[in-house]
């Protein structure tokens, strides 16, 4: 048994699940590790799941908290943000490491180092998998810093050290707690283990297209990035009549959702806000993941939840919040993007669809507005953006990203 351990919201479930069904493919079992929230979601594809049973209402995470780890939009406020939530992990740290024991790999998020030094205890290989570029270069900034800083080979490397020593500092205490209380002192080798791919037993693999960002020279041949990790979905969706009428009735609308950085509370005025950019910009929309809005006019219809690879394909343009996974998702439609930054690394993406001639400026949560959303709509669909958008998809499409890192998977545990 492979047991991936998982960490995040539904978009950071679903490259994981996408690796783990290529695994099955290739004749393993398989399982992912989560909150338990995620347990029909990630059954529904056929694969395996460990649920966590704690979940932030057992565990009384403060929500102004949450709001602060979704809104962080520099370094600091990121830091601070880790070292705040750092002691939730410390509660959950036994379940994931029950959730190893009896496997024969772990393959871990950068969130959850337990899984490294479980394995090592455990006398078994494990493999570090990033839903984004995060080993030390010379080439070119990280995720955190991309936009903000010059690319230099000294501030670069610098950016990868505070990009790990944030996601370590979110781990750190969870493994030193439950190994003092489980084992009487700290594991053997203690420290972030995100460089530690000296052999093709133990590699590391990346979901990112090197047509996105291209895998840098000076990484060792251990470290492995051939594209993005795709869902393969199940073809039976079937939409609602509102919207298969909508979709069928005028030209293709522009997307615009923003996942799990969306607080109810700013429901009314993000939704007119969104309203009046499509009347200014003369587009048809659709809202999704904000939930039933009254009164809105013919040209917009609200949605919830639906799979972003039968939607991408039918819209015009995808506008939302930058998450890692939903950004593939609009370069893999070939349609322009429009990205609105909140936290974290979602201001690489961003700046990063600009830079490739996919996307508009990025606009910052904090200064959005219906005018500066509105000229991004129509920046974005022009005809220019819109050729290089399909030239990105038509070379991502060459990439099998998640079928080449199961296979490196695979002929580790051969080793």
């Amino acid at each position: 048994m492979i047991t991936i351990l998982c960490a995040g919201s539904r978009g950071d479930f679903q490259p994981y699940l996408a690796l783990a069904m290529e695994l099955k493919k290739l004749g393993k079992d398989v399982r992912i590790t989560g909150m338990r929230e995620f347990e029909s979601f990630i059954r529904s594809y056929g694969i395996d799941f460990y649920p966590i049973q704690a979940d932030f209402k057992s565990l009384n995470v403060d929500e102004n908290m949450l709001k602060q780890a979704q809104s962080a939009d520099n370094p600091l406020k990121m830091l601070l943000t880790f070292n705040k939530m750092k002691k939730y992990g410390a509660l959950i740290a036994n379940e994931y490491y029950a959730s190893c024991e009896g496997s024969e790999l772990i393959i871990y998020h950068p969130g959850v180092t337990l899984g490294y030094f479980a394995a090592e205890k455990l006398g078994i290989p494990s493999i570090l998998a990033s839903p984004f570029p995060m080993h030390k270069t010379k080439e070119q900034t990280s995720v955190i810093q991309y936009g903000r800083k010059k690319s230099k080979p000294f501030t670069n490397q610098i950016s990868y050290f505070m990009l790990q020593g944030m996601l370590w500092l979110a781990s750190k205490d969870s493994v030193t707690g439950f190994w003092k209380k489980k084992f009487g002192g700290r594991p053997k080798g203690f420290g972030r283990p995100y460089e530690r791919h000296n052999n093709k037993q133990n590699p590391a693999v990346i979901s990112c297209s090197n047509f996105v960002f291209n895998r840098p020279s000076d990484w060792n041949e251990n470290i492995h990035q051939s594209g993005y990790w795709f869902v393969e979905e199940k073809m039976d969706y079937t939409p609602s009549k509102e919207l298969s009428d909508f979709l069928s009735s005028g030209e293709k609308p522009v997307y615009i959702g923003f996942g799990s950085v969306f607080h109810a509370d700013k429901k009314d005025t993000l939704s007119k806000l969104i309203i009046d950019a499509l009347t200014r910009s003369g587009k048809r929309g659709i809202i999704c993941g904000m939930g039933k809005i009254d009164n809105l006019p013919k040209n917009v219809i609200a949605i919830d939840s639906i799979p972003h690879s039968w939607l991408f394909e039918r819209v015009s343009a995808v506008c939302h919040h930058g998450g890692a996974g939903t950004t593939a998702a609009g370069f893999k439609a070939g349609i322009p993007s429009i990205i609105v930054p909140f936290a974290n690394d979602q201001f690489a993406w961003a700046h990063r669809a600009h830079d490739l001639g996919v996307g508009s400026k990025p606009i910052p949560a904090k200064t959005l507005t219906a005018d500066n959303l509105a000229a991004a709509i129509d920046y974005a669909l022009q005809d220019n953006i819109k050729i290089k958008a399909k030239t990105l998809a038509e070379n991502i499409a060459t990439e099998s990203g998640a079928l080449d890192c199961a296979k490196v998977i695979v002929a580790s545990l051969a080793r």
